[in-house]
């Protein structure tokens, strides 16, 4: 089933010199025959490698890739904003540029962007290092606690969204968490999103910085924004498929886990100060 309209593709790239063609010349052959009209934008965030001139050479042979060029490196988040900006589609779909998808997947989501505000794919077998999984599973965790996101795979780089919606979010977040911001600001809306299977391989070259201490510092900080950011967030007003959430369930859950949090900062208090008396007594 082919997409109604144009479909922008935005591809962040930041250091995937080895990759990048792979993926554009794979998106170039498969999208004719999922959509009646695409183009693939690539951000090039600040990269050091040879992304840059090598998204231009692509940029020259084909009509349909254009490119954005970040100065210096300014972060995932802030690489799939510009690339938001630079789409002129009905539907923006966004993935890596690390050859862990194949653009070919999207034909498992095309049959519902007509029908969802939302088309979010999840990795049905995750291929990366056992550290990742285990910081996933517990950020999927935190995510869910912190902001009620009932979405299996939240920072699945492998999303379709109608345009109108996404463009009308306001994107605060520079770094890892954009996903976390978009699912739960269109969800805030009304948002209706569906879950479709993708699969998922592992790099072939290069290196992710998404595990990084330096991203996952930044991931936290903007963790706690966005939560308090949520407090008084309004949604945009833009028509979609499912039922708000009204700002004041938001608040209540807010609260719980606010008190939650502080009950099990002072039980571990208590317990540690027990444990340090006791310690002194022998």
């Amino acid at each position: 089933m082919a997409i109604p309209g144009k479909l922008s593709l935005v591809l962040p790239a930041h250091n995937e010199v080895l990759n990048l063609e792979a993926v554009v010349r794979r998106a170039l052959e498969v999208l004719p025959e999922l959509t009646e009209d695409f183009e693939v934008i690539v951000v090039d965030d600040g990269s050091r490698d040879g992304t840059a001139e090598l998204a231009d050479r692509l940029a020259a042979e084909s009509a349909k890739v254009h490119v954005v060029h970040h100065p210096v490196n300014r972060g995932y988040g802030a690489a799939l904003t510009s690339g938001f900006r630079a789409a002129t589609g009905d539907y923006i779909m966004f993935m890596d540029a690390d050859q862990q998808f194949d653009p070919a997947d999207l034909a498992h989501l095309a049959p519902f962007v007509p029908q969802a505000d939302v088309v979010a794919g999840y990795r049905i077998k995750r291929r990366d290092p056992w550290i990742r999984l285990l910081y996933a599973r517990i950020f999927n965790l935190c995510m869910r606690l912190l902001f009620g996101l009932n979405v299996r795979d939240i920072d699945c780089a492998f999303k379709v969204y109608r345009a109108d919606l996404l463009k009308a979010i306001e994107i605060t977040t520079a770094g890892a968490l954009i996903n976390t911001e978009l699912l739960v600001k269109a969800q805030r809306a009304g948002a209706s999103i569906v879950e479709v299977g993708v699969r998922h391989f592992p790099r072939p070259t290069g290196e992710s910085s998404g595990g990084s201490l330096r991203v996952i510092l930044r991931a936290m900080r903007e963790t706690i924004w966005l939560w308090w950011h949520m407090l008084g967030y309004r949604p945009p007003a833009v028509p979609t498929r499912g039922r708000p959430i009204p700002a004041t369930l938001f608040v209540v859950r807010a609260a719980v886990v606010a008190t939650v949090g502080l009950g099990a900062l002072l039980a571990a208090g208590a317990w540690l100060l027990r444990r340090g008396r006791g310690g002194r007594r022998q």
